[in-house]
């Protein structure tokens, strides 16, 4: 029983342009005017990672040597577009769990 309770992320480890490899785990992915995006936090490493701040950051599949990888959003038009959608979409799932004011 205690198998339903257990949550384990899909993490993806990134390699930015320097080089430097960090953990990151998928919230959200959409597809939006034909291309797949993706939203995704900073992977947990401590419990001091809970209390934190930390930064979502958009992702958008790109096809590069024959391969598909994820690569950052350039264009800020774009990048503002699918941020409010993936941003929208998080609101509308925590909307669900707010107890309603109107009690009848």
């Amino acid at each position: 029983m205690s198998d339903m309770n257990e949550y384990t992320p899909e993490l993806f480890e990134l390699i930015d342009d320097e080089g430097n490899k960090k953990n990151f785990e998928l919230i959200d992915c959409a597809e939006i005017n034909g291309e797949q995006y993706f939203a995704m936090v900073p992977a947990a490493e401590d419990d001091d990672f809970l209390n934190a701040d930390c930064d979502l950051i958009f992702l958008k599949t790109i096809e590069e040597d024959g391969e598909e990888i994820l690569a950052s959003i350039d264009d800020d038009e774009e990048f503002d577009q699918v941020s409010e959608y993936f941003l929208q979409r998080m609101a509308d799932v925590l909307d669900q769990f707010e107890p309603d004011d109107e009690e009848e």
